[in-house]
């Protein structure tokens, strides 16, 4: 049975947790894995915690910290950042995450999906599209932070990998990224119109009330924010938080499918 998630995302940098605008500016907001305790308090459906480091300077993904953080996780974790290849998906897998979040290496070789879905699972490979806006409003595929451009369309890689098999694609709205003024609805609507495999919306969220715009209207979906739960309140005070369970029931109403 599928259902919809409220997925926090955690984004590192030189080791903290930080928050970003349009991929800018990262503003230090406290320790990943204090973190993590706190969300497993609250009994969040999933975690994801990407490194925005790895790929950016070329390295390989932070095996001592993904430990840590798989360690202390008690609800599904997904990880990205710098996993190029098989031997590493599988190393991460072993550490005891969920899923790994994979995003230039699956745009650039998308036949690696799946060979890195014969050893880890289908449902534990994860697409991850940074999009953004070009003059013309046109929608085109990031990486490495927003720094480099494809000009490929999001439509198309996604179903283009997703043919070699992926368990989700996570699609991400650089143009929102932490500006909390709602999600694009108008990119997770193309999407959802083009691919079959699970989606999740990430960029953007304010408030409750933009998830439950999301859900509303694709009923099941995940949907993943940063700003959403690390601050609090107008002046955006640090304060991890997450949906009780009589509101984030109350977001879900019809969102189940078999």
């Amino acid at each position: 049975m599928l259902r919809s998630r409220i997925i926090p995302c955690l984004l590192v940098h030189n080791g903290g947790l930080v928050k970003t605008v349009g991929f800018k500016d990262p503003k230090y907001v406290g320790d990943p894995i204090n973190a993590v305790k706190i969300f497993n308090e609250k009994e969040v459906d999933e975690l994801m915690v990407l490194d925005i480091d790895a790929s950016a300077h070329n390295r390989e993904p932070d095996f001592r910290l993904i430990e840590n953080l798989a360690a202390e996780c008690r609800m599904p974790l997904c990880y990205g950042g710098g996993v190029k290849t098989e031997s590493q998906a599988e190393t991460i897998i072993g550490l005891g995450v969920e899923k790994v979040a994979m995003s230039s290496a699956l745009i650039e070789q998308p036949a690696l999906a799946r060979e890195i879905a014969d050893t880890i699972g289908k449902q534990s490979v994860v697409l991850v599209l940074d999009v953004k806006k070009g003059m013309l409003g046109k929608y085109g595929v990031v990486t490495h932070n927003a720094k480099r451009a494809t000009k490929l369309d999001p439509v198309q890689i996604a179903a283009r990998v997703a043919e070699y098999g992926v368990g989700e694609v996570v699609v991400n709205s650089v143009d929102n990224d932490g500006r909390m003024c709602g999600y694009d609805l108008k990119l997770a609507r193309r999407m959802r119109e083009a691919i079959d495999a699970p989606l999740t919306i990430l960029g953007g969220a304010g408030s409750l009330e933009d998830v439950r715009n999301l859900v509303d209207e694709f009923k099941v979906i995940g949907a993943a924010a940063g700003s959403l739960f690390v601050f609090k309140g107008k002046y955006r005070a640090v304060l991890i938080n997450y949906p009780k369970p009589e509101e984030k029931a109350s977001l879900f109403s019809g969102s189940v499918a078999a």
